[in-house]
Order: structure tokens, then C-alpha cells, then sequence
């Protein structure tokens, strides 16, 4: 089963310092039955695309709450076992949760299969959108807005190999 590790920059200079993107319970994103029946298709490209930007949002939430991180989103895309990923059935219906799977760690950054970043020339409304993202929470339209603006920025795929060169090109 392919899952989407929200992370920093930050943190994916610590996974790869580790060699692990988590050791406990690892929060992600996949195609699961709540996902697919929100977004009322059977595509799996589409789905996991679904998937993808759940956690390219989740990545905003980590951008928001940690100011000293380089303000562009990264989520790792991982094949873990079937089975290994598990949905909470209390958050089953809750729209926030849609896609989100708990796994149990640790998780290696060897299983990764790519990485998504942003680009730099998305840093600017990144860094808006992840100040605006608690207004947005709180119902604001135009906060709302701003945030969107950062979903209108594709994350650009790298391969695992990549990270090196992804993090020196960063800090």
C-alpha cells in the first residue's frame, strides 16, 4: 500500500540523518474507503492524487507551527505492507481526516518511492498560506483563499536519490 508522509524540509533532513521518516505511530495519507467514497471515483491516479494533496495540506500544518523551517511542503510517497496502515475509525466520517492513516513505525526512508516537494518560486505563498491557514480553519473566505492559492502550486516529484542534493539546495 502506497501512503504520503506529510513532512518539513526539516524533518526530512532528520529522516534522512535516521533513516526513518518516524520510529512510533507514523501519520500519513492513502486511498481509503472514506477517501474514495468522498471523491466519488474509481481512478486510482486520482485517488492517490487525492491522497497526495491531503497530505501536501497536513505538510502545511507542520509549515504553521514551525517558523524556522524552510517554507515549502514535502510529502514522501512510501510502499508499506498491506495491512500496516490503519485508519481511525473515530475520525472515520470526520472531513478533516479524510485519507489519513495512522502506521505503525518505525517507517524507513529506504521504502520511500519518491519525495514531492515544492519549488522555490512557491515559497512566497506557502509562507502566506501557512500564516492565513488558522483563519482558514476558523471559516475566514479570504484566509481560505490564500491558502488555496498554496494548493495551486504542483509539488514536483524527486527521487529518493535526489534527497541529498534537495536538502543542500535548501538550508
Amino acid at each position: 500500500m502506497r501512503v504520503y508522509v506529510p513532512l518539513t524540509l526539516s524533518g526530512l533532513a532528520e529522516a534522512y540523518k535516521t533513516g526513518e521518516l518516524g520510529a512510533g505511530q507514523v501519520v500519513a495519507y492513502a486511498v481509503t474507503p472514506a477517501l474514495r467514497e468522498w471523491y466519488l471515483s474509481d481512478d486510482i491516479e486520482e485517488l492517490e492524487y487525492a491522497a497526495l494533496s491531503r497530505a501536501a495540506l497536513a505538510s502545511l500544518r507542520l509549515l504553521a507551527a514551525d517558523a524556522e523551517t524552510p517554507r515549502r511542503r514535502v510529502v514522501v510517497a512510501v510502499d508499506v505492507p498491506d495491512g500496516a496502515a490503519t485508519t481511525d475509525p473515530d475520525r472515520g466520517l470526520d472531513p478533516s481526516a479524510l485519507g489519513e492513516v495512522r502506521v505503525t513505525g518505525p517507517v524507513a526512508l529506504a521504502k520511500a518511492a519518491a519525495v514531492h516537494v515544492d519549488a522555490s518560486d512557491a515559497e512566497e505563498d506557502v509562507t502566506a498560506a501557512a500564516q492565513a491557514l488558522a483563519a482558514a480553519d476558523r471559516g475566514d473566505d479570504d484566509a481560505q483563499f490564500v491558502v488555496d492559492g498554496a494548493e495551486d502550486h504542483e509539488l514536483l516529484w524527486y527521487a529518493t536519490q535526489e534527497i541529498p542534493n534537495l536538502l543542500g539546495s535548501t538550508h
